[in-house]
């Protein structure tokens, strides 16, 4: 297997500066977080400070509290610690679910605007990688990663101040350097080396989602066409390439996190020798050296928790990399707002030209006309360009030239709502909802009358079909199962056509997936409705023809009326 290596198209800061802005109104939780939580540790250092001002005291030092008030000071600054570190997980988390849920909305909103020509060439498994996977890993920047990084700054700055006044400015600087090299340079360190495989791993944990989503959803034509062991060969392979990407990833993580540690310990005996030195040198008494030590000691967890985040970060920018490339990705083709309306009546397409890359062109000269009231049908070999074609008169795809025009009007100019308004498509597969086939046909009009769902039924041949189901129109489609052929699915998603009230009906290979009796079916109930509407029939079957006025045949990428 060939593994292509694609690294980060922007940088980690630049990442979290644009996650970051996308906290908008919810900034000042994140503050209350971060004062929450810089307390909170403030706290925590409390019941050491305080002990340690009890052992300062029995040294001789002059500390004006009584044992008895330092130990009250102590318990006190535990329970506080307590309850403002449930400020602060509870505010992140609160920020972190919040903004899953706007990163989810956009991304959907971003993939309606995608629609459908981006996303033909996306594997729905990378997407939903992303929506669920990526998204989760956005979490933990959120909840864990902004917080920890300014706590560590104050409660930092705040440590070296109090040890500088209080004890030695000496041991502040020890802190300090400390500070930096445990919350800066080893970061920076195992980042260099944990970017690589983190970005590795997201990126075949998305390959490997997609290939065995495919795997699932194909699962029978896999076993029908005997490619079971194959396709069992590539799942294994691909998973033993993440399997290897998770133990390299694992192995960095671990050996940062010990690198890390040993830090601390270094840093922790470079603190007390320093001060052992300071004591005799008789530059501080023994009282201040312990007061500056054990504010030093007990200071590092914040940035311990900054050492430990390029595990996390580095996943994290390969996740919010790819939700920032969907986020700033453009349509092929913008939506006309405020445009030209019609109620359709005729269409006329001249010179038609269309190209996906800019250089092949698939479609080129094509001409052809269709009325209301009538059937037009198109032929070809599959490949050939039919339903790109039908795409194009949906202005699913921006046309390379020429004209498609609905009533003498370009379509460029039509208003995109009112367009889809005139005109609908039935695709090759028609795709059911998990919801009951009343649900599934009103996603073509919302406030449909069940009156208005029986018509439509009748007219596509199919409510006689859902009257013999236990529960009608109230039958999950899941609980049919495979009970479902593809003929009632597509009858179904005739039905929905219908019921739109579309003037201008598109079917992809409406009979491809049927035996003859139900092309029959399909076919007469398309004859019914030719005075009412206009239909074009895409198909590579002669058969289907039958009911067609005029045909036109596709091949070589030209059209031309038979």
């Amino acid at each position: 297997m060939k593994n292509n290596r694609k690294k980060l198209r922007r940088g980690g800061a630049v990442i979290m500066a644009n996650l970051i802005l996308l906290l908008g109104s919810l900034a000042y939780i994140m503050i209350l977080a971060v004062l929450n939580g810089s307390l909170g540790f403030l706290s925590a250092m409390g019941v050491t400070l305080f002990g340690a001002l009890g052992v300062a005291k029995f040294f001789g030092e002059a500390i004006p509290l009584s044992y008895t008030a330092l130990a009250l000071l102590a318990v006190a600054c535990g329970a506080l610690r307590g309850l403002l570190r449930y400020f602060e997980q509870y505010s992140n988390h609160y920020i972190a679910f919040r903004l899953l849920a706007t990163l989810r909305d956009k991304i959907f909103g971003a993939l309606r605007e995608l629609c459908p020509a981006k996303l033909e060439s996306k594997q729905k498994g990378s997407i939903i990688a992303m929506i669920t996977s990526d998204i989760e890993t956005l979490e933990v920047f959120y909840a864990h990663t902004i917080s920890p990084i300014c706590i560590a700054v104050i409660v930092s700055a705040l440590v070296a101040i109090f040890v500088g006044i209080v004890s030695s400015p000496i041991l502040a600087c020890v802190a300090v350097f400390a500070y930096l090299f445990i919350g800066i340079i080893v970061p920076m360190i195992s980042s260099a080396k944990l970017k690589e495989s983190g970005v590795n791993y997201r990126r075949e944990f998305s390959a490997f989602n997609a290939y065995f989503l495919d795997s699932i959803k194909g699962v029978k034509d896999i076993v029908l066409n005997g490619a079971g062991a194959k396709r069992e060969k590539e799942v294994n392979e691909r998973s033993e390439v993440l399997l290897a990407e998770t133990k390299k990833m694992k192995h960095n993580t671990t050996r940062a996190a010990a690198f890390t540690e040993l830090s601390v310990s270094l840093s922790i005996i470079l603190t007390l020798t320093v001060g052992i030195v300071l004591v005799h040198t008789d530059a501080i008494t023994v009282g201040k050296m312990i007061i500056g030590v054990a504010a030093v000691f007990s200071s590092f967890g914040p940035v311990i928790a900054i050492s430990a985040l390029p595990g996390n970060l580095t996943q994290t920018f390969a996740s919010g990399d790819r939700v920032l490339d969907l986020l700033a990705e453009k349509p092929v083709v913008t939506p006309v707002e405020n445009g030209e309306k019609i109620s359709y009546e005729e269409l006329s397409v001249s010179d038609l030209s269309f190209s996906y890359d800019g250089e092949t062109e698939i479609l080129k000269d094509i001409r052809m006309h269709a009325k209301k009231g009538e059937i037009v049908g198109i032929v070809g070999e599959s490949g050939c360009g039919k339903s790109t074609f039908l795409k194009l008169l949906l202005r699913f795809w921006q046309k390379s030239g020429g004209s498609i025009s609905y009533n003498g009007i370009d379509i460029d100019r039509i208003d995109s709502e009112n367009l889809l308004d005139n005109v609908t498509m039935v695709s090759q597969v028609t795709y059911l909802f998990d919801e009951t086939i009343e649900d599934n046909l009103r996603i073509a009009k919302q406030d449909a009358t069940p009156e208005e769902m029986q018509t439509a039924c009748r007219l596509a041949s199919v409510h006689d079909f859902i009257m013999s189901l236990p529960d009608g129109y109230q039958t999950r489609v899941g609980a049919l199962g495979d009970n479902l052929s593809a003929g009632e699915k597509q009858r179904i998603g005739l039905a929905r056509a219908f019921l739109s009230g579309s003037e201008l009906i598109l079917l992809d290979e409406p009979t491809s997936n049927v035996d003859s009796i139900n092309e029959g079916i399909i076919l007469e109930a398309l004859r019914r409705q030719k005075k009412k509407k206009s239909i074009i029939l895409v198909s590579h079957r002669e058969s289907t023809m039958a009911i067609a006025d005029r045909i036109y045949r596709v091949a070589n990428g030209h059209i031309s009326e038979i």
